[in-house]
């Protein structure tokens, strides 16, 4: 799949975005810009705990999560309704590979329907789009 492909599958959903190291990284730049990287963060950080098998790395990477993005005063707190931290809060005794499910689609929803569509519109998007373009030009017409 060419780059240029893959920019413009881009727009297609936030999951490609995501799943695509150059595509993460401007996402990401763009959070910044609006202050919600901390959205992302969570989003990965969730991916990577539920890709955890050893039970005594689950219980210490849920209260790393649980202290960065979901207590009360969080340094990257996210934004998630009452109901849904609340239950995390009750599961942090014993924490499952799926505690964090309801709140990290909360926040992927919330990328999805909110950040994304401005990230498509920004600036950034469209330089990082030009630039592939140019790449694959330069590739593809080297006599030039």
């Amino acid at each position: 799949r060419s780059n240029t492909a893959e920019n413009m599958a881009w727009s297609e959903s936030v999951d490609t975005v995501l799943a695509n190291k150059e595509g993460l990284a401007a996402f990401r730049t763009f959070l910044k810009s609006e202050f919600s990287e901390e959205n992302v963060e969570f989003w990965l950080a969730c991916e990577d705990f539920k890709r955890t098998k050893s039970s005594t790395k689950i219980a210490s990477k849920a209260q790393k999560i649980y202290s960065d993005f979901i207590r009360a005063d969080a340094p990257k707190e996210i934004n998630i309704d009452f109901h849904t931290k609340n239950d995390i809060s009750q599961h942090m005794s014993e924490p499952t590979l799926s505690c964090f499910d309801a709140a990290q689609s909360s926040i992927y929803s919330l990328m999805a329907k909110d950040s994304f569509p401005r990230f498509l519109r920004s600036d950034l998007y469209k330089e990082l789009v030009q630039k592939h373009q140019d790449r694959n030009q330069k590739r593809w017409l080297p006599f030039l």
